[in-house]
């Protein structure tokens, strides 16, 4: 009768305390695990006594059943079948060993997960605290009467959807599958496209609440240590409640996170990830999103596509110039315009100066709120485009844009001139899409500096762009390289693409000085009569 006591007031007082959180959690949990199993259990139901998820099943195994344990699992994360093939029934079904005199300590975990556990995903735990974030995870946790060690088992695969081409970074020639929202499968990716030991993965846990996992992807014979020891420093130092995205993580490490533009690249191909890998950059993984990111990164690598270096030299080249080119309509293009009409009307040829002012006659607007209005109405097509349902996005982006153009024009609102500019603008923002949102702010300040001071406030926002962008640095590389600092090896591959037997050499300014610096041969050039190095001469 007073053990039944004893009993209970052990039971209230343990529920009162995983009850009500007076205390800090961590500090909570952080203890070991008993031996007494109904001690643990009695935790573990007062921690989660509002989910009716969590499964805990108790039971008898080994030698006469005379052995207790519980497994402990989450519905909805862990493989029921998984669970009852590969562990309840060697445990429940251990007698059977001693028709081959097999002597088991079932009160050892070790000795449990030697001799009866098959599935090679488990380990042990010893704290309450480890237990939780296993059980969270998706694990099953085997509690045995007498063991201060518990055995967390990951059994199964989680669900996630199929591998298919990126929509963010469709290519013509090239692999058409991306990354995924399931880490485990975008570091297999990886781990095809680059089949070499030196291919180092380490593991983090951010988050207090979401403990999402993080991992540095990098060659170890290829990336600077210092550009790795940085990245640990950096991810080691967020504290944070969650991380949904990887895009928490880049705003957490970025270099100037003041600045519009990017510091930090992404991607969702594997065969870019490798690609950039290969030269010495390290890739940061983060669980639930497939959005990789790649430091450190250059300013020009917004022009590069995949897709360069998988076509002839000769047409990359030509895109990559319209691309660079596209840049400067999307971001010059409005206050071009406005500079030209509203101050330096005499460098616009004449019969051309005609048509506008004839186009401008019946418009209410200055020239610099005309093209506002135009670029709102633009922004605001595009993002309702993209928020509403596909086929329903792609009606009002085009509907939108043909009837507010057209009717804009014949009310007199907005000059038919204006309307092209607006247009081309608007094409031109879509070439280069990891710089989407560094051109969308330029736009709108060239425009106000055109509107103020004409070409001269333009040439001085050049200028402090310039300035800015020579000043930023990813990781410690300048942002601006191969073009400040000068390297003229570098610029084979900026404004047109060499062919890949000249790109012998790493990017130097990524590149550890101490590391092997060519990817390739030397004296690589295609020729019929060339002969190979092992042939006789």
């Amino acid at each position: 009768m007073f053990g039944n006591i004893f009993k209970r007031i052990r039971y209230l007082s343990l529920r009162n305390k995983y009850m009500f959180h007076d205390t800090e959690p961590d500090k909570e949990y952080n203890e070991p695990i008993s031996p007494d199993l109904e001690k643990n259990l009695e935790i573990i139901k007062g921690i989660f006594r509002d989910s009716s998820d969590v499964t805990i099943h108790d039971f008898n195994f080994g030698h006469d059943r005379k052995f207790k344990g519980a497994l402990i699992f989450i519905d909805n994360l862990a493989d029921k079948d998984e669970i009852h093939k590969n562990i309840l029934q060697p445990l429940m079904y251990g007698e059977l060993l001693l028709r081959n005199n097999v002597d088991i300590d079932f009160t050892k975990v070790d000795a449990i997960r030697k001799n009866l556990i098959s599935m090679t995903d488990n380990s042990k735990v010893s704290t309450i605290s480890d237990l939780l974030d296993n059980l969270l995870a998706g694990a099953a946790i085997l509690l045995i009467k007498g063991s201060k060690e518990a055995l967390a088992i990951k059994p199964g695969k989680r669900e996630s959807r199929s591998i298919e081409e990126p929509g963010t970074e469709a290519v013509v020639r090239g692999p058409r599958e991306g990354f995924i929202e399931n880490v485990n499968v975008n570091i297999s990716l990886i781990r095809r496209k680059i089949k070499d030991t030196d291919l180092c993965v380490e593991k983090f846990v951010i988050g207090e609440k979401s403990k999402t996992d993080v991992y540095i992807v990098y060659i170890k014979s290829l990336a600077n240590p210092k550009l790795i020891e940085e990245i640990r420093r950096r991810l080691k130092r967020i504290k944070i409640d969650a991380v949904l995205e990887s895009g928490y993580i880049e705003q957490f490490i970025e270099d100037s996170p003041y600045s519009i533009f990017p510091t930090i690249s992404n991607s969702e191909k594997p065969d870019k990830v490798a690609a950039k890998m290969l030269e010495g950059r390290a890739a940061i993984l983060v669980d639930g999103t497939p959005f990789a990111l790649v430091v450190p990164m250059v300013f020009i690598e917004s022009f590069q596509s995949v897709e360069d270096y998988y076509a002839r030299p000769f047409f990359a080249s030509v895109i990559r110039i319209i691309r660079f080119l596209s840049y400067i309509i999307s971001t010059l293009g409005p206050a071009i315009y406005v500079a030209l009409t509203v101050f330096h009307q005499e460098l616009i040829p004449t019969q051309l100066l005609i048509s506008i002012s004839e186009g401008r006659e019946r418009v209410p607007f200055p020239a610099i709120l005309e093209a506002f209005l135009m670029l709102f109405a633009f922004d605001l097509l595009r993002e309702a485009g993209v928020r509403l349902p596909k086929p329903v996005g792609q009606t009002v982006g085009i509907v939108g844009a043909l009837v507010l153009g057209q009717a804009s024009v014949e009310a007199g609102l907005i000059s038919p001139i204006m309307v092209i500019v607006v247009s081309a603008t608007a094409i031109a923002s879509f070439a280069v899409p990891s710089q989407t949102d560094s051109g969308t702010v330029l736009r709108y300040i060239y425009l106000i500096l055109a509107g103020i001071s004409g070409g001269f406030g333009v040439i001085m926002g050049l200028l402090a762009t310039l300035l800015h962008l020579a000043s930023l640095r990813s990781f410690g590389t300048p942002y601006l390289w191969p073009i400040v600092p000068l390297n003229l090896s570098g610029l084979k591959d900026v404004f047109i693409r060499m062919p890949l037997w000249t790109l012998s050499k790493r990017p130097e300014a990524i590149i550890w000085k101490n590391r092997d610096s060519y990817n390739q041969g030397q004296d690589m050039m295609p020729s019929p009569n060339k002969k190979d190095n092992n042939d006789s001469k």
